[in-house]
């Protein structure tokens, strides 16, 4: 399917946007709906920062941060998309979806809803939204391309170098 990786960052984007929504209609700022025990916990929370809540009331630098970034991640996918870079591109247009989707929420209201809390016995992972998670998982794919394809340049490497050493043993 011809373009994709962006439609990856739309299904992304409104996922995220939905989510957001009925999380905004059906719950008060810090209320729970338990859905496996203590572990997993829909709640409801606005942060007003980035990952971990790093960078409190800091709006105006996201905001700057995010078209930067969004910019170059367009100018990224345009550059490789003929490369067949699967993962890649897969991963460049999950990063894309969420970056949109939290830039959406702090630029309209400040702060970005989360409601995905994790708990591990006593640690509580910092709650999260879809967005987040678009994001990591991206990362993620971008990591295993990055992974696969130095492999094959290596391979690419090795091979010339045998070929030269091969061509300067032959008798003249």
């Amino acid at each position: 399917m011809r373009f994709y990786y962006y439609w990856i960052a739309i299904a992304a984007f409104v996922l995220d946007l939905v989510t957001k929504k009925i999380i905004e209609a059906q719950l008060e700022i810090g209320e729970q709906i338990s859905v496996i025990g203590n572990f997993f916990i829909i709640t409801s929370y606005r942060n007003r920062g980035a990952a971990f809540s790093i960078l409190q009331e800091q709006r105006v630098f996201f905001i700057i941060i995010t078209v930067l970034i969004v910019s170059a991640i367009i100018w990224y996918t345009q550059a490789n998309r003929k490369s067949g870079k699967v993962w890649l591109l897969t991963g460049l247009g999950l990063v894309l979806g969420g970056a949109v989707g939290n830039f959406l929420d702090r630029a309209l209201k400040g702060e970005v809803v989360d409601f995905l809390m994790f708990n591990f016995g006593s640690y509580t992972f910092p709650i999260f939204n879809i967005a987040d998670s678009a994001i990591c998982v991206g990362v993620a794919c971008i990591l295993i391309d990055t992974l696969l394809h130095s492999k094959e340049e290596k391979s690419q490497i090795g091979n010339r170098e045998d070929k030269e050493h091969n061509e300067h043993e032959q008798p003249v």
